[in-house]
């Protein structure tokens, strides 16, 4: 399997829910199925089966964080020397040639993303096109309305 490339705060975020799942909610579940358990039977137990639905997502999640986990690059942003270049971990200062609306987003792994806090994921298209590009750099982006046209104003390594 390929390693996926992970901010730092990222791959904290990944722990964090990690260490919750394995001390906080498996607990929680394996409680609720045994008290489900306990109130006979099973066959028509609406509790028993929720609980034991639940189990299976928390389970089914943690398996996929510790997999992630094991095949993640962790980049710290901060450490990265990008020459000036758009790079994973980079923050971007954008001018829409259009409208002239400025916006700030930093390039992050596929977990990571949250359009709303400026997280954009590595793979997003307008990610993609700008990589590479330097302050000054137009970058084209294939929207859904059309193709757009943002200037690199800034970057920077936070």
């Amino acid at each position: 399997m390929a390693t996926i490339p992970i901010t730092k705060r990222g791959a904290e975020k990944l722990k964090e829910e990690l260490h919750r799942l394995k001390t906080v909610e498996r607990p929680a579940v394996i409680t609720a199925i045994a008290e489900a358990r306990a109130q006979g039977d099973l066959s028509e137990n609406a509790d028993y089966d929720a609980a034991k639905d639940r189990q299976g997502f928390i389970e089914g999640r943690i398996q996929e964080i510790e997999g992630k986990l094991s095949v993640a690059q962790v980049i710290d942003p901060s450490a990265v020397d990008g020459g000036g270049k758009v790079v994973f971990g980079a923050t971007v200062e954008l001018e829409d040639e259009e409208s002239g609306d400025l916006v700030k987003y930093q390039i992050v792994g596929e977990d990571e993303a949250d359009l709303k806090q400026g997280l954009i994921n590595i793979s997003s298209p307008i990610a993609r096109a700008l990589i590479g590009k330097e302050e000054g750099d137009t970058a084209e982006v294939q929207a859904p309305g059309g193709i757009r046209r943002y200037e690199v104003v800034a970057v920077s390594y936070q």
